[in-house]
C-alpha cells in the first residue's frame, strides 16, 4: 500500500507558472496597502511588532517542532508542518483582524516585515530545522535545496511584486485608490482558488489520509493562534494588540508553502496535503476566532 511519503503531487510547468503568477498579483495587492510610514512605525514603537515577530518567526517553528516530537506523524507530514510554520503571515489576516476588533496597523506592519524578512528566513529556518525533523535527512538528501535558489524564488515572487506595488502606492495614489478594493477582491477570489486547485488536485489523497492531518492540523493552528496571543499577554500588550498578534501567527501564507512543494519537493505529497489542508482550516479558524471576538466587543466592548 502507498504510504502518505511516498504519494507525489505532479503540477506540469504551465500549471507552475499560473501558480506563481497568482502569488505575485495577491502579493502585488498586499503592497497596495502598504506606505513606507508601516515600517518607520517599527522603530517608533517596536514592542508590540517585535513580539509580534518573535511569535512568528522563533516561537511558531519551535512549537511545531514539540508538536512533530508529540504526534511523531509521518516525515513528509512533520516537513509540511515545519514548512508552514515558517512562511510569513497570510494575505487575509489583516481582514480578520479587522473583524475581530484588533490593531489592523500592528497587523499590516507584522504582514509586511514578515513577507519581506520570508527572503532569508523562511529558506534559513526551514533548512536549518529541517534536521531535526524524525527523517528530514532523508528527504534534504533525495530533494537537495540550494538555499540560493529558494532565496531567487521568494525574491520573485515576494519582493519585486511588493516593491512594485508600493512604488504604484506612492507615485499614483489615485489610481490606487480606484484599484485597491477590485484587486483586493480579485486577490481573496484567486486565494480561494489557489486553495481550491490544491485541495482538488489532492482530492483523492485527502480523502485517503484526513484521519492523518485533521486533528494535526486542527491543533498546530490552535497553538499558533493561543501562542501568540499569550507571547502578547505575557509581555504586558494590550488584548487589541494581542487579537493582532494571535491572528497574524495562526493565519500562514499556505500558498507560498504550496509553490515551495512544487518547485524544490517535486510535489511531496504529505507536505503539498499538509500545506492545502491547513490554507482551508486557518480561514475557518480565523474567521470563527475574529467573529467571536467581535461579538465579545460589542458586548462589553472590549477596545
Amino acid at each position: 500500500m502507498e504510504t502518505i511519503d511516498s504519494v507525489r503531487i505532479n503540477f506540469n510547468p504551465d500549471q507552475l507558472i499560473i501558480l506563481n503568477l497568482c502569488l505575485a498579483f495577491i502579493m502585488f495587492g498586499v503592497a497596495l496597502d502598504l506606505k513606507p510610514g508601516n515600517f518607520r512605525e517599527l522603530l517608533r514603537q517596536p514592542k508590540a511588532a517585535i513580539v509580534g515577530l518573535s511569535s512568528q518567526l522563533l516561537l511558531l517553528p519551535l512549537l511545531t517542532l514539540g508538536l512533530v516530537a508529540l504526534f511523531q506523524p509521518p516525515p513528509s507530514l512533520a516537513l509540511g508542518m515545519l514548512l508552514v510554520s515558517v512562511c510569513p503571515g497570510g494575505n487575509v489576516s489583516n481582514f480578520a483582524v479587522h473583524l475581530g476588533g484588533g490593531n489592523v496597523a500592528l497587523s499590516v506592519l507584522l504582514t509586511s516585515v514578515s513577507t519581506l524578512a520570508a527572503t532569508i528566513t523562511m529558506p534559513l529556518l526551514f533548512i536549518l530545522l529541517m534536521p531535526l525533523v524524525p527523517g528530514g535527512k532523508l528527504f534534504r538528501q533525495s530533494v537537495e535545496v540550494p538555499l540560493w535558489d529558494m532565496v531567487w524564488t521568494i525574491v520573485q515572487l515576494i519582493l519585486v511584486p511588493l516593491f512594485v506595488g508600493m512604488f504604484v502606492n506612492s507615485r499614483f495614489p489615485r489610481f490606487t485608490a480606484a484599484i485597491r478594493k477590485p484587486v483586493r477582491l480579485l486577490s481573496l477570489l484567486i486565494f480561494a482558488g489557489f486553495v481550491v486547485v490544491a485541495v482538488m488536485s489532492n482530492f483523492e489523497h485527502l480523502q485517503r489520509y484526513l484521519h492523518l492531518i485533521f486533528f494535526i492540523v486542527l491543533v498546530h493552528n490552535a497553538v499558533a493562534l493561543f501562542s501568540g496571543y499569550g507571547l502578547a499577554l505575557l509581555n504586558r500588550l494590550s488584548r487589541y494588540d494581542a487579537r493582532a498578534i494571535a491572528l497574524e501567527t495562526g493565519i500562514q501564507n499556505s500558498g507560498l508553502a504550496l509553490i515551495i512543494i512544487f518547485n524544490f519537493y517535486n510535489g511531496l505529497g504529505g507536505m503539498a496535503i499538509i500545506a492545502a489542508w491547513w490554507g482551508v482550516w486557518h480561514l475557518i479558524s480565523a474567521a470563527s476566532v475574529a467573529f467571536l471576538w467581535n461579538r465579545r466587543k460589542l458586548a462589553v466592548g472590549i477596545e
